[in-house]
């Protein structure tokens, strides 16, 4: 994690401890129908659709195939929900930027995405994953800007950091972290994670604790 804000060691603990707990899939949602209650806080994964969200989730709850992972990019077409503990609930959104899919199928899972982000109360974060090797693109923007008009906190998160030299790094942080600044709903400050190497997974639990 890099902002100015130091890391507490006793959340760090708390953050690990919840997710020795159970995690589990509790709903997968189509349609507005189907969405489980909004009784526990909720922190959401965003991002393209081979950015590593399910990876990612697995990675925190200590779970091998918890969220599916799949080499079909735009596979998921649903929002998944997984019950951490009975504290706190993870949620996976569909990808964006790739869908082999028919445009009505597109049209609908966006719009079920935006009306949960719009209408859940219970939603303390989205963590926008960006492919560090990529970096922020136009289809990233135009999210951050619909989680700005949507009054969505949420939080750039760097994937895969371990495939860049340190130079690499500190230049793909500076300039997320130059991105993220000029959004008003932006969380001060920018993860950076490798799933594989579980490198910053106890400060994304840490930042997950706290907003419980």
């Amino acid at each position: 994690m890099t902002d100015e804000i130091a890391s507490d060691p006793d959340l760090i603990e708390q953050g690990r401890k919840l997710f020795l707990r159970p995690c589990v899939f509790v709903a997968g949602a189509m349609s507005a129908s189907q969405l489980p209650d909004a009784t526990l806080p909720e922190v959401a994964f965003a991002g393209r659709s081979n950015v590593g969200k399910s990876s990612l989730i697995n990675a925190l709850t200590n779970q091998k195939a918890l969220a599916k992972t799949s080499q079909t990019p735009g596979r998921t077409r649903q929002l998944n929900f997984f019950d951490c503990g009975g504290v706190v609930q993870l949620v996976d959104l569909p990808g964006y930027g790739y869908a082999k899919a028919p445009k009505s199928d597109v049209k609908a899972w966006t719009k079920l995405t935006l009306s949960f982000l719009k209408g859940r109360t219970t939603l303390k974060r989205v963590m926008l994953l960006i492919d560090s090797r990529r970096g922020i693109g136009d289809k990233d923007r135009e999210i951050m800007t619909l989680f700005d008009q949507s009054a969505v906190a949420w939080a750039v998160v760097l994937t895969k950091i371990d495939k860049l030299s340190q130079r690499e790094q500190e230049e793909a942080i500076a300039k997320a972290q130059t991105e993220a600044a000029r959004h008003v709903a932006a969380w001060p400050g920018v993860f950076v994670i490798s799933a594989e190497k579980r490198i910053g997974l106890d400060e994304i639990r840490e930042h997950i604790i706290a907003l419980t």
